[in-house]
């Protein structure tokens, strides 16, 4: 049913055992760099824009409502660095990918990003400095999977970082959480809107769940 979609989202990862893990692993301390990580590899590149995005929301000067759009731009500005969002929208949408123009691709990219923000930013800027272990990196044929484990109410959760190398550059593309994917649940609920919508009730969608965000938040 598209009504529930509407109301409380139920792609927002809901089978997540708790949803502001999701922000946690954005914002990772690294208290144990494998020795087997490779110089200027994924884990190595990660590393930087993840302490910028701590920085940004434990920053004083950043903080309480009236900093909000500043710091979020910070924030959004900083993710998009080290995350495809492009990639995420192909990889959620499928095959429709394919069967739109690119205006709609860019048109889905922005509201797919938008939604990332708006569902997750309000976590990560609660974040509290739980601490996160890098347990691992593997690298295969341009891609890669920087595996964690992170402390979050006295319990330990793996999350793993799925990245592909882009000019040299290692961009996160997919993080899988305790065996669930937020590619694969996103384009779960996807699937379900563009069999009985197809892409333009997608699209409608999204925009509503966007706008009603925005206007919650004003």
């Amino acid at each position: 049913m598209i009504a529930p979609l509407l109301t409380d989202m139920s792609f927002e990862l809901r089978k997540f055992t708790n949803a502001a893990i999701v922000m946690i692993a954005f914002l990772t301390v690294i208290v144990a760099l494998p020795a087997y990580a490779t110089k200027g590899g994924p884990t190595d590149q990660l590393k930087p824009t993840l302490e910028k995005l701590i920085n940004i929301v434990k920053d004083p000067n950043l903080a309480g409502d009236s900093k909000k759009k500043e710091r979020r731009e910070l924030i959004m500005t900083t993710v998009a660095t080290r995350f495809d969002f492009s990639e995420m929208s192909k990889l959620v949408l499928g095959p429709t990918w394919e069967e739109i123009t690119d205006q709609e691709r860019q048109d889905f990219i922005a509201q797919m990003t938008k939604l990332l923000e708006n569902n997750y930013i309000g976590q990560l800027e609660n974040y509290s400095g739980n601490s996160v272990e890098y347990i691992g990196e593997r690298v295969r044929n341009g891609r890669a999977q920087v595996s964690t484990l992170i402390e979050n109410n006295g319990s330990d959760y793996p999350v793993h970082y799925i990245m592909a190398k882009e000019d040299g550059n290692w961009m996160v593309y997919d993080i899988n959480i305790e065996g669930v994917s937020l590619i694969r649940n996103y384009r779960a609920e996807f699937k379900s809107i563009l069999r009985q919508q197809n892409f333009d009730g997608l699209m409608q969608t999204l925009i509503a769940k966007n706008k009603s965000f925005s206007e919650k938040n004003n």
